[in-house]
This record gives C-alpha cells, structure tokens and sequence, in this order.
C-alpha cells in the first residue's frame, strides 16, 4: 500500500517560474529577488508591516530573543505544550525557560498559569524578559487575554506562528499580535521553502537588525569587519522563490486543510469516543493537523496509541500530540505553572493525516483503520 503522511509537501505548480528565474539570472546564492519578493509577500498576506526571510522557524525565534535582549540569568516564559523549537532557542541564549501548562478552549497557553508564572519568577527576583505563546496546530491561542497580561506586566510577547500561517482570530491574521512573531515552512508546514521561516514585526529597526545579524553581522566596510556576533540565518534566493510560488496558493492550501478536518469530524460524528480539538467563537484555525482525544473510558481499552499502532500497520503516519516540554529529558527541573491539562492531551492526544493534498479514498482509509480497530 502507498504510504500516507501525516503532512507531506504540496507542490503547486507556481515555485517552478521563480526558482527558473533564479537559475537563468544566476541568482542561485544567498538573498536576491526572490527573497525580497517573499518579504513582500509575507508582509502583504499577514498584514504586518515587515519581514525577514530566514533559515527556519527556529532561527527566526532566536533572533526574537536577540532582539529582546534576552541573556544569561533572564527567565523567558514559554508554552509547555509545543514543538521543542519553541523552547531551545532560550537556552541557546543562556537563559531559563519557565514553562506553563495550556487550557482546554484551545490547547494553548493559559493566560491564568501565565500571570501566575511572570508573578511567581518575579517574586523569586527573576527577571522575566519574554513570553512565547504558540498558535498550536494552527490555532489561535486567547491572543487578547495573552497581549492584556503581557501588556499589564510589560513583557513582550513573542507570538510562534509556526503552525498558524492562514489562520486569524477576529478577522485578524496570526503572526501580526505580537512585538515580535515568527513562522515556519518547514517541508512538513501548510506552504513549504523546503526549509525556512521568518521574523515579522511593526518595528523595522528590529527587522532591518535581524537581518544584518542573519546574514554574519557584516560591518558597512569593503573588507570582512564585524562588531557583533552573528549568524548565518538567511534564506537562499532558490528556496524564496518556493516559497513565493506556494504563496499564491496559500488560502487553497487551508481550506483543504479544514476540509480534511470536516470530513473526518463527520465520520465520528455522534461517536463519543473521539474528540476534536475544539474551535472557539472568532478563531478561523487553518488545521494544519487534525487532532483528535481518545476516551479510553469509552473504547474498552482502546487508547491512542492502539490506534496509532493500527494504522502504522496500514502504512498510515500517525503521531501523538506533542509531549509538554517540562516532561522532556532536557529540561528536567525548569520551573512549571499550571495543572495537568498538556499531560492529559500527551496521554490521549493523537494528530491523523492532514496534508492539503490528500485524496478522498486515503481519507477513508485512514478512517477504516480507525473504526475497525476502535470496535
């Protein structure tokens, strides 16, 4: 049987024009055209006044942290319940995450834990220099009660937008509510530069020195002079004209996505035994995943894991929800805020195939597995 991925890369057509154009002007090492018009387009499509073409998601989370001056014995505060690249960054800088726990409306971080933990590190004397609030899965975390305690306590959020890009909350995109926000196209995100990612922020000082810092922090001399350390964090011209090509395609590319997320949400309708991440009044998610809770109460013994196993046997990738980041080996002993709500979606969480360009007979494949094994 064919493989089905969980996310795979979706070509459109378009990147050819401008990945050939970089090859015919001979624009094929760093930065070009093809770059430029990325930043553009990421700017126009977000509605955010500017953007940098990065390397990665991660790289572009760095810079934030930079930027902000983030540095050794600082605190920044960080949603457990994400992706590792949410988290390393800060230790990259010599600085402690505090991790807090999400809340059930969305998955994602608890604007309650939130305040508990900036008052908590302060109270301990700590200098809280930042907040990372993740978008998961493409949706829209309590972005106004987020801004209103960061607001309150004056620390900047950094919005991760990794897994958000074509997703809004109240009409508005993600990735243009923080002071600094970030996203991804990594090969397995809703577009894809093969690799890549981008910083987007109002404040073009910011932008304009993160890409002076991705590109080697090189002095204005006509020999190699640097002040500062910097970092090789730009993104190639070839890999922006993907991306300028997968842009044109980028609201097909989610309304498949949230088509993919209907068609199974119809096949389990009424069936008590799954739940889906839920959507709240105002969020537009772009379901980059589709992801599901398995009540082991009600399947006679069935846990996600059995389902994942079932369908791994059928050559279906499945993958449980991401596991919080106060469990993780690395970060034993961080300070943590909050109840059990990220363990309890690690323990019965499980994310099913969602890539835009799966067809309706996959959709019932992995659909079959699923109602065979659960029964």
């Amino acid at each position: 049987m064919n493989k089905i991925w969980l996310s795979s890369p979706h070509m459109s057509g378009h990147e050819q024009k401008y990945v050939q154009e970089a090859f015919e002007t001979n624009w094929v090492a760093p930065l070009g055209p093809n770059v430029d018009g990325f930043e553009q387009d990421l700017s126009r499509y977000v509605g955010v006044g500017h953007a940098a073409a990065l390397s990665s998601g991660t790289a572009a989370l760095h810079l934030a942290l930079v930027m902000l001056g983030v540095g050794e014995g600082d605190v920044v505060i960080c949603q457990s319940f994400t992706f590792a690249a949410s988290a390393n960054p800060i230790v990259y800088q010599g600085a402690t995450p505090v991790f807090v726990d999400s809340e059930w409306e969305t998955w994602n971080i608890c604007p309650e834990a939130l305040e508990e933990a900036i008052k908590g590190e302060r109270a301990k004397g700590k200098n809280v220099k930042a907040v990372i609030a993740v978008h998961l899965y493409g949706m829209p975390a309590k972005i106004d009660e987020i801004i209103e305690v960061c607001t309150r306590y004056e620390v900047p959020l950094i919005e991760d937008a990794a897994e958000g890009l074509g997703a809004s909350w109240q009409g508005r995109k993600l990735g243009s509510f923080g002071k600094l926000n970030i996203l991804s196209f990594n090969g397995n995100k809703i577009i894809t530069t093969s690799g890549g990612g981008a910083l987007l922020s109002e404040d073009e000082t910011l932008i304009q020195q993160s890409r002076f810092l991705a590109t080697q922090a090189r002095d204005n001399a006509p020999h190699y002079q640097h002040s500062q350390i910097g970092y090789n964090y730009r993104m190639s011209n070839i890999c922006a004209g993907i991306g300028r090509g997968q842009m044109q395609v980028i609201d097909e590319r989610v309304n498949q996505r949230r088509a993919n997320f209907s068609w199974y949400q119809q096949a389990f309708e009424g069936d008590e035994r799954i739940a889906f991440q839920p959507e709240r009044e105002g969020s537009y998610a772009n379901r980059w995943l589709s992801c599901i809770r398995v009540d082991v109460t009600k399947t006679s013994g069935v846990t996600r894991e059995t389902l994942r196993m079932a369908m791994g046997a059928e050559s279906i990738e499945a993958r449980p929800l991401w596991k919080p980041m106060h469990l993780q080996p690395v970060f034993e002993g961080t300070p943590y805020y909050g109840g059990q709500v990220a363990e309890t979606l690690f323990d019965d969480g499980l994310c099913l195939p969602s890539g835009s360009n799966l067809t309706e007979d996959e959709l019932q494949r992995v659909v079959g597995v699923m109602k065979r094994t659960l029964s």
